[in-house]
């Protein structure tokens, strides 16, 4: 049996307008007790944050590093059955990072070549911050591109949780989280172009959302910014990574700097999905030939480690459905 949950319908053409996700700390307690029973993850080992790219064979996933490896890499002909890679997509860390806290990688086309924008620790300031990484072929090994961080506003306690959207007219904009909650600061979504390499940025950054919902709680993270039919849909995370308050929103604009009009509670969440997924969210949208599916990570039973869910969803104007087993 199959059950929805649908935000509520917000028409385009009525638009005007704690701690981060990826923290390879342990994980804090769950808010509230966990259901008996759970959503059977599509891979059941330790694999948050993921990021998915569709080729000619199928679909490779990169996610936040653990057991040793900066970042993670798996690869499935059909987002059910994956086979994890022991290999560290990123084995050599930029000039300016420090080891231990990488996380959140996107990884998209360009050009020839693949590159990969990962969240570090900035070595001088302390805070994290985004770099970039290009590699020729998905199968090689991505190299730093710079010795200075991409972005990293250290004012604003840093930079996390990069992700592009290229608009209609071929030009790259890469999206990110400011860090404030380190330091009792809001958090906020970004967003500026890149250069046509995809090196640097090329124009000043704009907010798009920030936390303002009782839900979201002292964050917002982990955007992803899809377009459908005229408008926009930015998905993002928000609350405490650690338990079951975390959970996946979404907003809608008619314009692709907004302003962005949230649903008033998440679309997928612990108690919204009636315990099958604990603690969602680091979400990427997956366009295939079945339909737009949403891939995220979810904690295990004891709250060890966090595996990879999917779900299908629809994208209507001004409305998300996502499909639950």
């Amino acid at each position: 049996m199959r059950r929805a949950a649908a935000l509520t319908a917000v028409l385009l053409a009525g638009v005007a307008g704690a701690v981060g996700c990826g923290a390879a700390e342990p994980a804090a307690s769950p808010a509230a007790s966990a259901p008996a029973s759970a959503a059977a993850f599509v891979l059941d080992e330790d694999f948050p944050d993921p990021d998915v790219v569709s080729t000619d064979a199928g679909y490779v996933a990169f996610a936040t590093g653990s057991h040793g490896l900066n970042i993670r890499v798996a690869t499935s002909p059909d987002l059910d059955a994956w086979t994890v890679e022991r290999r560290d997509a990123l084995p050599t860390l930029p000039a300016w990072a420090s080891p231990g806290r990488t996380w959140a990688p996107e990884v998209t086309a360009l050009g020839d070549g693949y590159v990969m924008y990962v969240t570090a620790e900035h070595t001088a300031s302390g805070r994290q911050c985004i770099g970039v990484a290009t590699a020729a072929t998905l199968d090689d090994a991505f190299t730093p591109a710079s010795d200075e961080p991409l972005v990293c506003p250290v004012d604003d306690g840093g930079a996390i949780d990069a992700a592009t959207f290229d608009d209609e007219s071929g030009t790259r904009f890469l999206l990110w989280k400011t860090d404030g909650n380190c330091c009792a600061l809001p958090t906020r979504i970004m967003m500026a172009p890149l250069t046509a390499d995809g090196l640097s940025l090329d124009g000043d950054a704009v907010e798009l959302l920030r936390q303002d919902q009782a839900w979201e709680g002292t964050l917002v993270e982990a955007p992803t910014l899809v377009a459908r039919d005229g408008g926009y849909a930015l998905f993002y995370s928000a609350n405490d990574y650690g338990g079951d308050a975390y959970a996946v929103g979404a907003a809608w604009s008619a314009e692709l700097e907004g302003p962005y009009e949230k649903q008033s509670e998440p679309i997928l969440s612990t108690a919204g999905s009636d315990g099958a997924f604990r603690g969602p969210g680091g979400q990427d949208v997956v366009p295939t030939p079945h339909g737009d599916v949403l891939v995220f990570h979810g904690w295990d039973e004891q709250y060890i480690y966090r595996g990879l869910h999917t779900a299908s969803i629809r994208l209507e104007p001004g409305e998300v459905t996502v499909d639950l087993d």
